[in-house]
């Protein structure tokens, strides 16, 4: 077992306030410390090497010179800074054994972290935006989906959540951490850090919903509205196969949409009486570390241009 540091102050009302925190993460599995240390291992480099495959040929090759697939490098360049915002702290607690961590560095983790699921949100909603445009207005999709206009909402798309989300991290910070020291979590998350602040904790519970809310619910009812307007446009094609190919243009982008919002969603707008450190792990998991490794391979195997576009990348190496 990892020895446990604990560091406090005491302030002048004789109440411990940390000063660091313990991240316990996979602590409670001794005996699989180097198993889970390969594993992340691996799946860290599967998801930058999958990555970074569809963020080059998404530049260079010239049939990708597309609206789609300009947003979708947009998306495989911030999967790439999503899971390093996590799993190199998981790798580094595990090789040096020590789990501690700063409350600055927890609380630039959980900003970069919360940004970036921002991020993650409003370019799923613009990704969706993109296949409403061409499918249900293809006419004026190259003059709607112009290249400025895409610049314009891809900066807005990994800037707009950066004021929200300092703000909201600040907040989260101002309170007191009185209760314990050790986050039950493989890192600096929302609700196991609430768990350990003094007192009533319910308004910050509030603003924190109020925020999902606005950075990830308004993108989703927007994500809704593109795919029911999209569904609504297939089901009116006059046959089979053109409503195949039309569907398969935005099946990967929905498939990553539903994994996405459905770990999210159950992770955050739970009731904190319903959180248990099991299931916040896992779910976590599940949207920090399996659904990045699985985006490429949801991309390229489901899409035509990009598996003939990594073939021809492959056959000039």
């Amino acid at each position: 077992m990892y020895k446990v540091k604990h560091e406090e102050l005491k302030s002048a009302d004789n109440v411990s306030t940390v000063i660091q925190f313990v991240l316990l993460g996979f602590s409670d599995l001794p005996n699989l410390q180097g198993f889970l240390f390969a594993v992340f291992s691996i799946v860290y480099i599967l998801i930058l090497i999958g990555n970074s495959l569809i963020i080059v040929i998404s530049s260079m090759d010239p049939a990708l010179q597309k609206p789609m697939y300009f947003f979708l490098a947009n998306f495989s360049s911030l999967e790439i800074c999503y899971i390093s915002v996590t799993v190199p702290r998981i790798l580094f607690n595990i090789e040096m054994k020590d789990q501690s961590i700063s409350v600055t560095s927890c609380a630039t983790q959980l900003c970069f972290f919360l940004i970036f699921g921002t991020t993650e949100c409003l370019l799923l909603a613009v990704m969706s935006y993109d296949r409403y445009v061409a499918i249900c207005n293809p006419l004026h999709y190259i003059l709607m989906m112009n290249p400025t206009k895409c610049n314009h909402l891809a900066v807005g798309s990994w800037l707009g959540g950066i004021p929200i989300q300092i703000g909201q991290t600040c907040q989260i910070f101002s309170l007191p951490f009185c209760n314990s020291n050790q986050i039950d979590h493989f890192f600096c998350d929302i609700p196991p850090i609430l768990k350990l602040a003094c007192g009533d904790t319910s308004m910050h519970e509030l603003s924190v919903y109020v925020v999902v809310m606005v950075v990830a619910a308004l993108p989703f009812i927007l994500v809704l509205t593109s795919y029911s307007k999209i569904i609504a446009t297939i089901l009116r094609l006059p046959t089979a196969k053109g409503r195949a190919k039309a569907f398969s243009t935005c099946s990967s982008h929905l498939l990553v949409v539903v994994l996405f919002y459905g770990s999210a969603t159950v992770t955050y707008l739970r009731p904190k009486s319903m959180h248990s450190p099991g299931t916040d792990k896992l779910l976590s998991l599940f949207y920090t570390v399996v659904t990045p490794m699985f985006n490429p391979l949801i991309y390229s195997l489901r899409n035509k241009e990009v598996t003939a576009a990594l073939k021809r990348l492959f056959l000039k190496a």
